[in-house]
């Protein structure tokens, strides 16, 4: 496990700064300089020019990667230009809200999709009802998703909020009820995603040397199903979950986006409308990292769930 974990680290750092210094190269090379954007649009081309090589924005693009890289190492992520907020602190206090929003979604559609697939009794009638789901949560897209939940449940029926966010600290009941919405409209595509994925190697293990025999011993068909069945058919979903961390970061901004929410989603939002240069960086890193170290958590998960794999290696 020790190598499987040095492996993956050794592939993720040149990853990690070859996807930061595309990050930082396209963000301040196609967006115009910095100078400009904090000196406003009626600035004197000298006074920019002055201010770019006060601030070193005249550097050669590797000098300037490399100074903001090391300054990232060191927690120093800068100032908001449009704020003047230490970009550490906006960081900190939205990342939180996301990977709540995150890990709830991801547990959701993991488990819900498994179990419900394994279901035994009635399970023609159960797998209807899951292709619908998967259908409709696949090709309907998050936004609209979530605008259709907002309008079902907190206008017509007034049972939710419609949006916002409520902090631990007004109270357990105050902040699930206004997570229920944005969570459903993030997992409704993983559950629909990963129910495909885990039905497909269900089905194909269904009649299996293994599972024939564990009938052969009278095993009930529902023990067999979670006991035997279950084990096996998630580790292509454990996979496919590593995968698709990246989706779910996009499908995380689009939700926050809707329903108000200050995570990080609607702080790259805020970021990209103002061209706020120094938060688009940090965001754009910490996504970068952040589903770099979830793949790694992933390809863990695999090898603890797959011991063949983990004594391989």
């Amino acid at each position: 496990m020790l190598a499987l974990i040095a492996s993956r680290i050794a592939i993720m750092v040149p990853n990690v700064v070859l996807l930061t210094f595309l990050l930082f190269a396209s963000v301040t090379s196609f967006l115009g300089t910095p100078a400009a954007i904090m000196l406003g649009e009626n600035a004197s081309p000298e006074a920019v020019a002055e201010l770019n090589e006060r601030m070193g924005f005249d550097q050669p693009l590797l000098l300037r990667y490399g100074d903001w890289m090391g300054s990232a190492l060191t927690g120093d992520l800068g100032r908001s230009y449009a704020t003047q907020q230490p970009v550490a602190q906006m960081i900190a206090d939205a990342l939180p809200l996301t990977l709540e929003l995150a890990v709830w979604a991801i547990l959701i559609a993991f488990a819900g999709s498994s179990l419900i697939n394994s279901v035994t009794f009635m399970r023609s009638y159960v797998q209807r009802v899951t292709a619908a789901v998967s259908v409709v949560g696949i090709t309907i897209p998050n936004f609209f998703l979530g605008l259709l939940l907002i309008y079902v449940f907190a206008v017509e029926l007034r049972l939710l909020p419609t949006t916002g966010w409520s902090p631990w600290s007004n109270g357990i009941g105050a902040h699930l009820v206004h997570m229920i919405l944005p969570v459903v409209t993030l997992t409704t595509f993983y559950f629909s995603s990963f129910s495909l994925v885990y039905r497909a190697e269900y089905e194909s293990l269904r009649g299996s040397l293994f599972v024939r025999a564990a009938r052969s011993k009278g095993l009930s068909e529902t023990r067999i199903s979670y006991r035997h069945i279950l084990p096996n058919s998630i580790l292509p979903l454990i996979t496919y979950a590593g995968l698709s961390l990246g989706q779910l970061v996009g499908g995380a901004v689009v939700t926050e986006t809707v329903f108000s929410m200050p995570g990080m989603g609607r702080l790259l939002v805020n970021a990209i409308n103002t061209r706020d240069f120094p938060v688009m960086l940090a965001v754009g890193m910490v996504i970068i990292v952040g589903v770099m170290l979830l793949n790694l958590l992933a390809d863990l998960a695999y090898g603890i769930v797959n011991p063949l794999v983990r004594h391989a290696r």
